[in-house]
Formats: structure tokens, sequence, C-alpha cells
């Protein structure tokens, strides 16, 4: 049976670009729907944050404000409540190993802006996971935690130099969905840009629509309406290598 490391983050407010904090978390419906596919389909999953730190919902993403309809909000809350278990008692990053797993899935929600772009310990097995071939799979804003795949100590990020992922063709929330229904202009950074920068090929679709970009052993969806999508990939990649 295929085992899927999730990394979600354990951030509970983003810092704005004037420095103000904004409270934010995991999107509810990126967590909820992608672990129930994926586990549905016979797949172990290990939810893991950085620091072992109980992750936090962000409360928008919890009811109707999320744009999402009542029934599914409360589905999202309904199975997260399932989860309770997991969600309060997370690996911690810095103990995982990637040869313990078939791969890797980053939700979004802005959270992972704050932390996981930055968090050397998911560096480190975004790179142990690629170098092997295993599943790297990333939702919505969850690509930033690519971000932190850097190289080499000492490589600069802010040049693209030693990035794990450059080159490769990639989606995520975009700049228009920021600015269309996001946080707009006053976010620390935009994730597609930031992403563009570093050397990644950005493959996106429509706003608001569901769209999955395969390339090889990396699977991304660009946004909430694209979790199902995305997890259910990332079964048939399992399934393709034999590990599901």
């Amino acid at each position: 049976m295929a085992t899927i490391l999730m990394v979600v983050s354990a951030a509970d407010s983003l810092t704005l670009a004037d420095g103000s904090s904004h409270p934010t978390g995991y999107w509810a419906e990126e967590v909820a729907v992608s672990h129930r596919v994926l586990r549905e389909a016979g797949v172990d999953v290990d939810i893991a944050t950085p620091g072992g730190a109980r992750p936090t919902a962000d409360p928008v993403s919890l009811d109707e404000r999320s744009g999402a309809s009542e029934e599914s909000a409360a589905e999202f809350r309904a199975y997260l409540d399932s989860l309770a278990g997991e969600l309060a008692k997370p690996l911690a990053l810095a103990d995982v190993t990637a040869a313990d797993y078939d791969g890797v899935y980053i939700p979004g929600g802005h959270g992972p802006m704050e932390d996981l772009a930055h968090d050397a310990d998911l560096g480190r097995l975004l790179s142990a996971f690629d170098r092997d071939g295993k599943v790297v799979a990333a939702l919505c804003h969850g690509p930033a935690g690519v971000l932190s795949a850097s190289g080499a100590s000492g490589e600069s990020r802010d040049t693209g130099a030693g990035f794990v992922f450059s080159g490769r063709r990639l989606t995520v929330f975009t700049d228009e969905e920021e600015r269309g229904g996001g946080l707009g202009e006053v976010v620390p950074y935009f994730v597609e840009s930031r992403l563009r920068d570093l050397g990644a090929v950005i493959d996106s679709g429509p706003a608001w629509q569901p769209r999955v970009v395969v390339d090889g052993n990396l699977i991304t969806g660009q946004n909430p309406q694209s979790s199902a999508e995305t997890a259910g990939a990332v079964v048939e990649a399992l399934k393709e290598r034999g590990a599901a």
C-alpha cells in the first residue's frame, strides 16, 4: 500500500506587504478533499507540519465565504473533524525521512507562503523525493512550499540558483486569481511570479477552473477547484509506479 506525506502549513497568520498580520492557515477544501480522495483510493496519508505544530484552518475556508456552498462547507468541516486526532498531533518535518514515503502532497491556503516557503526541512524532503523520482504534488498556494527546494546551501533563492524545480512545468494559484479573489496587492509576494522568476515554467488555465499539470513526477493543481483532480492524478501516478 502506498503512503503519502501530506505537508500542511502550521502558520495561522500571513505577514502582509505592509508588515501587518492577516489571519490564515490551510484551506479546508484542499486538505479535506485531497485527503479523502487519497484515503478512498487505499493510500495511507501521514500529516506533517513544521515543528509538529497543530495546523489551523483558514476561517474563511470553513464556510460560504470560501465560495463553497453551505452543504459543501459543512462536508469539509465534518471531514476535518474526522481527522481531529491526526491534525492535533502531526509529525514534525524535521523527523521525517523521504525513504519512508512514496510521495509528498502540499495543500494550500495562504499559510504555506508564511512558513513552508522557507522551511529547510521541507526543502530537504522535496529534493530527496524529486531525486528519487517519487511523486511531488502541490495544490493552489501549496507550490509556495516548493520554493523551499533551493538546492545547495548558500545558493540564492532570489536568482533561482540551485532551485530544484527550475525548468519544470507546473501550475499554481495565479497572480490573476490572487488579485481577483485572493488577497490582492497586499500579499508579501505572488507565488506564480516568484516561481516564474526562479525558472519554473508556469502552465496556467482560466481563473477558478480546475486544472492539473503533470510533468513527470511533479503534479500541481491550480486552485481549490482542482483539489479532487490533483489528488486523483497522484493516485494514478502511484499506480503507474506500482506503489498503489
